[in-house]
């Protein structure tokens, strides 16, 4: 008797006693009871049926014996098989767990981040509202539900979610350590709720007090340095910004990402010596470094010197390699190839990148502009089309979309159409305004033409040709004028207008003509007129829109490039930032700006 009750004492102290600590019967453990709690009890399990085994041998015959060991091994196979299933993913893992306990947030948590990685956020939601209900003070499943409004648009919620979180932090108290009484975790609400509120630009110094807060817990958060230096960039505070980052380098001098926004500081204070030291640096740590390759690249080709553009090239190419529908690289590729004088290769590249993104607007006007200088205009003018559909509001695609218009397609009404666009979005734009004259010319409307280029005369006096052309259409208003007999040209050159058309008022249109008196001969021939409106309309590129890619969190363009065959090549600087966050004929438009590695892509997950 002795024997058999040491046995089985043993058997159950062994499955009893190590599953005690994780039950919750005594106290709360915090996290989800797994199979991997019961590797210890299960060998007291073992030494019951060892023993159990053992007596019915003496006692029954050895067949029935063994009939009830088969039949025990049965069951628990069949349980295994069905258990089985349960682990096809992590949703039916946890899934299975809510079904013996709907009282644990952290299972609902967890089934919450299951749906979420699979993209469904709606129904993850549900789950993370679950766990919220399950446990009010729980601050990860606040956080979750903030992340969760967030990938769905639904900002406010989202950061009332993340003020609920915040508020069931700890508080501080007396002469204890704030820092000591938060977890780690805990601490992203600060983060969180800063990236969230920094979308707007008027709450920037809100952001930047969240992030000071966060620091003042944890001296050595380095993701809550980064961040703060990119708020402190938006808020022209390049020096400060400078500092944090230096510091967040004395508790992690290997981030490359720390490295690559002191380069985008660099580049903002006009630093660009700097900058490419510390871009070459985070290639150092990093050589895959996305955005440092990028803007390492565009600044090696700003600097103009040919050994230095093939390292560029080289970077870029590098880039191609990881991500080929990657349309900036492609741009910016065609950018060296245009340095090079390649303009085949270049168009290929441009051609490249539009196909790759449709509404790409540098890579678009940069074709169009590379076709028409190579007297390709009416390649031109489908690119110009697709360029001014996407971006109703691009004043140098209208211009030289215009251009095409008048002198390659003959199609005045279309061309009409895009400089009355251009004044409409700026009403004191002088080659707009210059080129709807020329068109009132065209239409043979002369003194709709001189009222207009005396309008443009009164905004741009210091333009020389305004004047020489004005003057040549007053001379044929006064030709016809001096001719006796009705026609049909008169008719139309006298005809009525409106002044408003082109930002004209009635008084000056009254007074155009008492100006006629004042005329000369007419020695000049009238096609200097549409030759000046091509040799006006060499426009130079401009850049591309904004992408923010924010590597180390989870808003780049290249640098443009023109496709022009002028020698009066001006380079342009690299700005900052937003990345995620861009030439070659007259006055280039700034190039894109690099961005910063904050966080924002994407907010911590918390099981």
């Amino acid at each position: 008797m002795y024997r058999l009750f040491r046995s089985i004492s043993q058997g159950l102290a062994f499955m009893i006693l190590p599953f005690l600590p994780a039950s919750n019967l005594f106290f709360p453990v915090g996290f989800v009871i797994a199979e991997r709690v019961l590797y210890m009890p299960s060998m007291g399990f073992c030494l019951l049926v060892a023993y159990g085994v053992h007596r019915l041998s003496e006692r029954w015959s050895r067949k029935a014996t063994w009939c009830c060991l088969g039949l025990l091994l049965l069951t628990h196979s069949l349980k295994t098989y069905h258990r089985n299933a349960d682990w096809e993913s992590e949703y039916s893992i946890f899934m299975s767990g809510l079904k013996v306990n709907q009282r644990n947030a952290k299972l609902f948590n967890n089934v919450g981040h299951a749906l979420e990685s699979e993209g469904n956020f709606e129904e993850a939601l549900q789950f993370f509202h679950k766990a919220v209900s399950v446990q009010e003070d729980d601050v990860g499943a606040h956080i979750n539900v903030g992340r969760t409004y967030n990938h769905l648009k639904m900002f406010k919620e989202a950061e009332m979610a993340y003020l609920k979180a915040k508020s069931l932090l700890p508080k501080a108290k007396p002469g204890e350590s704030y820092q000591a009484r938060i977890a780690p975790n805990h601490l992203n609400v600060f983060l969180n709720l800063a990236n969230l509120i920094s979308k707007n630009a008027t709450r920037l110094e809100e952001a930047d007090l969240l992030y000071r807060q966060a620091i003042s817990m944890r001296s050595d958060y380095t993701q809550a340095y980064i961040n703060r230096g990119d708020i402190l960039i938006k808020l022209n505070r390049t020096k400060e910004a400078q500092e944090v980052y230096e510091r967040a380098l004395l508790y992690d001098s290997a981030n490359p990402d720390i490295y690559y926004n002191l380069g985008v500081v660099f580049l903002e204070q006009g630093k660009a010596s700097q900058a490419l030291a510390y871009l070459d640096k985070a290639l150092e740590f990093d050589p895959e470094h996305e955005q440092a390759l990028l803007n390492s690249a565009i600044l090696l080709q700003e600097l103009g010197r040919p050994e230095l553009r093939k390292i560029a090239r080289e970077r870029l190419l590098k880039l191609l390699v990881k991500d080929e529908a990657n349309e900036r690289v492609h741009f910016n590729l065609g950018m060296l190839a245009m340095d090079d004088r390649n303009t085949d290769e270049a168009e290929s590249w441009f051609r490249r990148a539009v196909h790759l993104k449709q509404d790409f607007r540098s890579a678009l006007f940069n074709l169009a502009l590379l076709l028409a200088d190579d007297h390709r205009p009416l390649e031109a003018a489908p690119f110009l089309n697709q360029l001014v559909k996407y971006h109703p509001d691009h004043i140098k695609g209208l211009i030289l979309l215009g251009d095409i218009y008048i002198n390659n397609i003959k199609d005045l009404d279309a061309a009409e159409n895009c400089y009355k666009r251009i004044l409409q979005l700026d009403p004191i734009n002088i080659q707009g305004l210059h080129n709807l004259c020329v068109v009132y010319v065209e239409r043979g409307k002369l003194v709709q033409a001189q009222a207009c280029l005396s309008h443009a005369h009164q905004l741009a006096p210091g333009e020389e040709y305004i004047g020489r052309h004005l003057q040549i259409v007053q001379t044929r208003i006064n030709r016809l004028r001096q001719s006796p007999e009705a026609s049909r040209e008169k008719e139309i050159a006298f005809a009525d207008y409106d002044p408003h058309e082109f930002g004209g008022t009635a008084n000056a249109a009254a007074a155009v003509g008492a100006t006629a008196a004042h005329l000369l001969d007419d020695t000049i021939d009238f096609q200097l007129m549409k030759n000046t409106v091509n040799s006006n309309n060499n426009q130079p590129p401009e850049a591309p829109e904004q992408q923010p890619d924010r590597r180390a969190d989870a808003d780049n363009e290249a640098v443009d490039g023109a496709a022009s065959s002028s020698d009066n090549n001006l380079k342009t600087s690299l700005p900052h930032h937003h990345q995620q966050q861009q030439q070659q004929p007259d006055n280039p438009e700034p190039r894109q700006e690099p961005q910063l590695n904050g966080a924002h892509h994407g907010d911590p997950v918390f099981i």
